[in-house]
């Protein structure tokens, strides 16, 4: 008894001295977690809270009899959905637009951030840099317009092609072209932006690599693929594994804009179909059925990911 009684005593006095020296800590740098505050408080509000809203989904939710007093119906949303005929498409649709991103999206940033580095000009470097920014703060909205006025039967691009080739080709009309112009969108509008993160990993590489690689003869290209890449790959399988986050995230605002009854059938991804039915046609709780089943897909893809990047001898997102 007196051993045991000795341990707890132990172990009481070595969790007092833990919050004891947190607090120590927290009081030290104060400061800084005030800046954290502001932070917490928005994912607090805007990302956490919002979860309770998330049992609508297994309710026939009505807005005047509130989250509580709605009616309970289990997975019935969920077997609505598989139900419906035309799910393979929504689903198919938004699988090809999310691969299509990943293949030639998510390298563009990589390759422009790389090609930046190897600019030697610090002040055309930084002008270009500002250049491929501006694009990201552009609405996509006005995006969307200035390809309608490009590319529309009237636009200079739709012209020029039909003088050059003899035929006209349909870029806003036709589902064959509309994945195209939605990719083309994505990396004109977001490349720039996207090198930050690269720019920053790059900045870390230690310069003395490169000059004995350089005395031992290696040139650009060795230089790039032997010191350059493996540098940022840490970063570059970090980044892949925030992407697979939002692999099933095509962005109904810019497919609803895009969209039109010529290309409908490429246009139609899950994203549309919650925004039809939730917003347009008031099915609350179809909606959300459909959204935590996408949000459950997506996780899933996170941890799966990580533990990939774990076997394959990376430090992972956890």
């Amino acid at each position: 008894m007196t051993t045991k009684a000795a341990e707890r005593r132990a172990v009481h006095g070595s969790g007092k001295v833990y919050w004891k020296r947190l607090g120590s800590e927290v009081r030290r740098d104060r400061w800084l977690y005030l800046l954290l505050l502001p932070g917490l408080i928005y994912f607090i509000v805007f990302k956490y809270l919002p979860m309770f809203g998330i049992v609508i989904a297994f309710e026939n939710y009505v807005p005047y009899s509130g989250v509580l007093g709605s009616q309970w119906v289990g997975l019935k949303w969920f077997q609505y959905f598989f139900k419906f005929p035309a799910w393979i498409n929504y689903l198919s649709n938004t699988l090809i637009l999310s691969l299509m991103n990943l293949v030639f999206y998510f390298p563009a940033p990589i390759i422009l951030a790389l090609l930046l580095n190897e600019m030697r000009n610090a002040r055309i470097k930084k002008t270009l840099q500002t250049m491929l920014y501006v694009p990201h703060f552009i609405s996509i909205v006005i995006v969307v317009s200035i390809t309608f006025v490009m590319f529309g039967t009237s636009g200079i691009v739709y012209k020029l092609t039909e003088k050059l080739l003899g035929h006209t080709i349909p870029y806003m009309g036709s589902p064959d072209t509309f994945r195209w112009m939605i990719i083309g969108q994505t990396i004109w509008k977001e490349t720039g932006w996207g090198t930050i993160i690269f720019l920053a990993a790059l900045t870390n590489v230690d310069t003395q690599l490169y000059e004995a690689a350089m005395v031992d003869g290696a040139g650009r290209l060795r230089r790039l693929w032997h010191i350059t890449l493996p540098a940022i790959r840490s970063t570059i399988v970090l980044m892949l594994i925030l992407r697979m986050g939002s692999m099933l995230d095509t962005g109904y605002d810019h497919l609803i804009l895009m969209a039109n009854p010529l290309n409908r059938s490429a246009s139609q991804t899950i994203d549309v179909f919650v925004y039809q039915q939730g917003i347009q046609q008031g099915q609350f709780s179809y909606a959300s059925a459909i959204g935590l089943m996408k949000a459950v897909i997506s996780v899933t893809l996170v941890v799966s990911s990580n533990k990939i990047a774990h076997m394959m001898g990376e430090q992972g997102l956890y």
